[in-house]
């Protein structure tokens, strides 16, 4: 009978064959898929044909298309997409926050090296009820977004900058229509030019102070 004389040798054997592609790489490219086609218009052979890997590759280092696309949101999301709640966070004002919310959001929704619009909006587009929980999920990220836009013009009224009668839902709400607005005219096309003179327009329905 064979006798193991080193108990960690089971232990310690490498669990798998390690990853022979550069997996932030590839989800990068998974994310631009997402963004272009939709959650559930991108299909495994058009991911695996971007990422550059098989469909077995794919499953190894992100499970399932599910998780993969959850993985390409928070990409997005920490990257394209995170300029708008650092800009909440950064401007000193309530009113230079969502000044450069638009702003930016102009940039980046037409920049060349992308796909056009917000990923945000545009993958949860054509949608059926089997991808609820993804909808669910871009839905929560998108609240979450609108919330902080609120916040920010609640503070402003508190500050002063804003009138006390300010009614900040609404106000918020004005300039998230702006925004996803925004993001569907990047998506047909529109220059980052006319995103500009719509950013500036929707600053002027700015309140006046006091």
């Amino acid at each position: 009978m064979e006798i193991n004389k080193d108990p960690c040798a089971k232990a310690c054997k490498p669990r798998g064959r390690p990853l022979s592609f550069d997996r932030e790489q590839a989800l990068e490219q998974a994310m631009h898929v997402f963004w272009r086609r939709g959650y559930e218009a991108a299909s495994i052979s058009e991911l695996t044909a971007a990422m550059g890997i098989t469909a077995p590759s794919l499953y190894t280092a992100f499970g399932d298309k599910e998780r993969l696309f959850l993985e390409a949101i928070e990409r997005y999301a920490s990257g394209p997409g995170g300029g708008y709640m650092r800009a909440l966070r950064e401007e000193p004002s309530a009113f230079l926050a969502i000044q450069r919310c638009l702003e930016e959001s102009a940039e980046e929704l037409t920049r060349p090296c992308h796909p056009k619009g917000c990923m945000m909006t545009m993958a949860a587009t054509n949608c059926t009820e089997a991808s609820a929980h993804i909808q669910a999920a871009l839905s929560k990220r998108r609240a979450e977004a609108d919330e902080g836009m609120r916040c920010r013009i609640e503070q402003g009224i508190t500050s002063g900058e804003l009138p006390a009668g300010t009614d900040a839902v609404a106000l918020s709400n004005f300039y998230v229509a702006v925004l996803r607005g925004m993001s569907m005219q990047a998506a047909d096309g529109a220059s980052r030019e006319t995103l500009m003179a719509t950013a500036a327009a929707a600053m002027r329905a700015w309140p006046a102070p006091g």
